[in-house]
């Protein structure tokens, strides 16, 4: 059975830190993302890391903020956020695909997700 659990998310105030960790178990992935949701908003890509390379994807609005990792003995992604902002709060979603390409941006491409993290920041 294939499962995705995320863990690290929590309240913060703005310009803190938070670092989420998703760990699959089941199956190995040729790139896993994080994605999120905010109330009242459609899921939004957040970033992606391919296994192999590794390559690495950001959404503009996270860039020189966050950053996407992974640790292949443990078969964990992490995403490290820092300098967070209100409008970063949401729910944050794993996920894993077997694209390697910069499709791994879409949701589309992802066929495994997790039940997901809030992360609320205070301003």
């Amino acid at each position: 059975q294939v499962q995705l659990v995320e863990s690290g998310g929590g309240l913060v105030q703005a310009g803190g830190s938070l670092r989420l960790s998703c760990a699959a178990s089941g199956r190995t992935f040729s790139t896993m993302g994080w994605f999120r949701q905010a109330p009242g908003r459609e899921r939004e890509f957040v970033a992606a890391i391919t296994w192999s390379g590794p390559n690495t994807y950001y959404a503009d609005s996270v860039k020189d903020r966050f950053t996407i990792s992974r640790d292949n003995a443990k078969n964990t992604v992490y995403l490290q956020m820092n300098s967070l902002k209100p409008e970063d709060t949401a729910v944050y979603y794993c996920a894993g695909s077997h694209v390697t390409t910069a499709q791994a941006m879409h949701s589309t491409a992802y066929t495994y997700w997790g039940q997901g993290t809030q992360v609320t920041v205070s301003s």
